[in-house]
């Protein structure tokens, strides 16, 4: 017990545990992911897009802390990466480690959990641009490079103390930037690089899925945001009811638009709405007022819903990812630049409304460099993809079905063989 009392004695309890719901907060949005997208696609491909989402969850947390930890907030070389070895399958990590990010009083093996939930669902977002399109062995293979090339360079240059962008003194509280910026334009790429679908669906296979999908989203990203202060404060609270407050904004925002353009209040609509919302306030949520955060919303839903129109005219993002995730992330990274201030976080930093140009320019430089590099390391890795395997399916498994093609399982077994013996 005198052991365990050393062990323990400077660990924060209310912070440890807070984070600690956190972390789970965070894990349960890639399930949401799963039926969102899930609900999204043809019933066809329900299974496919949702074992994406899952498989992130093992492959992803495999990777985490073989290396990929340790890549994003390892000792740092040239502010660029993390050293990879010295956090190489969690050495250097003890019961005792305490993580020194702040004075929250959490252990570092808090810290390594959390931030592994957000590398479980970032590249998880990029899989609805090319949904039914892509084989499960490239697709492994993709999000093994993805979150090495493009994940782990941007989480240490913008989150670790000592990384570049850290450094230069731009802002990310939870992801705009490192997670929705970066999986946005990833999904661009690779609905350019795989092409369109040869028969796109009627409609959504279950709305009903989309709504359990956004509502565990939404849930989880109290945890997403608030937890992202790493500790509980005013800053906590604060990111909190921004979080759903821009959520509500932009839902409602997005409904009464679609509603002037097809007179019917849509769900889906809704629903698309409020993802684009809390997409959009990640960046921004602890640092910018409440009444900041309800007009974020409200421009959230107005830039992406015009997005997700113009890109369904000329471009397959099956599940328009880069018009809700890519667009959210820049426009809310960027409209921190113009509404952070100091008032709500003392920590943080002032914005052009506050007179600070410098940093408003900062945000946009950092946010179009991300969102270059992606696009260009996405649309690489899946043209070397494509020399040992082939990244896309055959065109007559869209048609037959990339469930039982890929998988050899199907959603609806009795349904299909009902179809079957109709047709024969």
């Amino acid at each position: 017990m005198g052991h365990l009392s050393v062990v323990f004695h400077h660990i924060d309890v209310g912070n440890t545990a807070f984070m600690l719901l956190c972390t789970s907060l965070v894990m349960l949005m890639t399930p949401g992911l799963a039926f969102f997208y899930g609900g999204l696609v043809s019933r066809k491909g329900v299974l496919t897009i949702m074992f994406q989402s899952f498989v992130s969850m093992g492959w992803t947390a495999i990777l985490w802390i073989f290396v990929g930890y340790s890549l994003c907030f390892g000792p740092t070389i040239n502010g660029i990466i993390g050293d990879p070895i010295y956090y190489i399958f969690l050495n250097h990590v003890q019961p005792s480690t305490m993580y020194t990010g702040n004075s929250g009083g959490i252990p570092l093996i808090v810290h390594i959990g959390y931030q592994m939930m957000f590398a479980v669902i970032t590249p998880a977002l990029i899989t609805g641009a090319f949904a039914n399109r892509v084989t499960f062995r490239a697709y492994l293979i993709f999000l093994t490079l993805w979150i090495l090339f493009v994940y782990c360079p941007f989480v240490h240059m913008v989150w670790s103390p000592s990384g570049l962008f850290a450094k230069w003194g731009v802002l990310d509280f939870a992801g705009g930037i490192v997670v929705h910026a970066t999986a946005g334009f990833a999904a661009l790429a690779a609905a350019l690089y795989v092409g369109k679908r040869v028969v796109k669906t009627g409609g959504n296979h279950s709305i009903p899925f989309i709504a359990l999908g956004a509502g565990l989203l939404w849930f989880g990203w109290y945890g997403f945001n608030a937890g992202s202060e790493l500790q509980v404060n005013t800053v906590t609270v604060s990111a909190f009811l921004a979080t759903d407050i821009a959520a509500a904004c932009a839902a409602v925002t997005w409904l009464t638009i679609e509603y002037l353009h097809t007179r019917k209040p849509k769900l889906v609509g809704f629903l698309t709405g409020s993802i684009a919302g809390l997409a959009t306030i990640t960046p921004a949520a602890g640092y910018v007022s409440l009444q900041a955060a309800a007009l974020i919303g409200i421009l959230a839903s107005m830039v992406c819903y015009f997005t997700v129109n113009l890109m369904r005219k000329y471009l397959d993002d099956a599940l328009d990812v880069f018009g809700v995730h890519g667009m959210g992330g820049v426009t809310g990274s960027i409209l921190l630049g113009v509404f952070a201030t100091q008032l709500w976080n003392p920590q943080g930093t002032s914005g052009l409304l506050d007179g600070n140009v410098n940093f408003f320019f900062k945000q946009i430089v950092v946010v179009v460099f991300a969102s270059v590099w992606s696009f260009v390391v996405t649309y690489g890795i899946l043209w070397f993809i494509d020399k040992f395997t082939p990244v896309r399916v055959k065109r007559e498994y869209e048609l037959t079905g990339i469930d039982e093609e890929l998988l050899g399982e199907n959603a609806y077994p009795t349904e299909n063989r009902r179809n079957q013996k109709s047709r024969s």
